[in-house]
């Protein structure tokens, strides 16, 4: 085997459609494009969202809300869900990293407890907010928590 022998795996290349040569090729006369018009002709390049003079539909609907940059997330934790978790991933500590580790949130979240349901294990809380009434549930348990 050498160089000039080499050649591509049979099917791999296709050759090129050959447009507008000749009306026995099958693609002469409009080459495919259709009868006249803008697309029809050459250097057409359409813009993103244009419909032919249509009211483009990002102009039909009408505008809801706005984004608050300042917005912060939470991944949120209900005092109904921990016992399960602690229970199912043997947490000794409810902290952000102990999450993480165990894949219940990403690097960068941020933590909050929610007072929903009932709590019964004693546990440490080092997190990034809790409502009141989870701060008194978690303390009534025998627990501690620590903000953040």
């Amino acid at each position: 085997m050498q160089l000039h022998n080499l050649k591509p795996a049979e099917g791999s290349v296709k050759k090129n459609r050959r447009v507008g040569r000749g009306e026995g090729s099958g693609s002469g006369t409009t080459s495919g494009k259709g009868n006249k018009g803008q697309q029809a002709r050459t250097g057409y390049q359409s813009k993103t969202g244009h419909e032919g003079g249509q009211m483009p539909i990002q102009r039909r609907m009408p505008k809801r809300g706005f984004k608050n940059i300042n917005r912060v997330d939470y991944k949120v934790f209900n005092l109904g869900q921990l016992d399960f978790l602690i229970e199912k991933y043997n947490i000794t500590e409810f902290t952000p990293d102990n999450l993480y580790v165990n894949g219940l949130i990403s690097r960068t979240d941020l933590v909050k407890i929610l007072g929903n349901g009932e709590l019964k294990a004693k546990i440490a809380f080092k997190v990034n907010g809790a409502s009141e009434k989870a701060k008194k549930a978690i303390e009534a348990a025998g627990g501690t928590i620590e903000i953040i």
